[in-house]
């Protein structure tokens, strides 16, 4: 997925806990949604990261090019800038892009 062009927030924001429950019915279920979603998001991000930066790795240890790498103080501050993976997956949860079942009350 591309987090570039979500619409979370970058910052923080206030929400009412009532709000959570609408598709579950469980506030506690809705979190735990929210939160699992979030782990793979930052895995995502992580290795995306992991993987750009890995074009930078040298093998010899100078000091010279680290501080002069300007691509990778780039894509590094670009990573930051990003709103963190648990607003994203809190947006994504009230845009009802996160799929998500519950196999006790399948079986019932």
């Amino acid at each position: 997925m591309d987090y570039k062009k979500t619409l979370a927030d970058s910052t923080t924001t206030t929400r009412d806990l009532r709000n959570f429950d609408v598709t579950t019915g469980n506030i506690y279920e809705s979190i735990t949604i929210i939160s699992k979603r979030a782990n793979q998001i930052s895995s995502e991000i992580k290795e995306e990261l992991t993987s750009k930066l890995a074009e930078f790795a040298s093998t010899s240890d100078n000091l010279e090019e680290i501080f002069e790498n300007r691509e990778q103080i780039e894509i590094s501050r670009f990573y930051e800038r990003l709103p963190k993976p648990s607003l994203i997956a809190i947006q994504e949860f009230f845009d009802g892009k996160i799929y998500h079942r519950n196999p006790n009350v399948e079986k019932q």
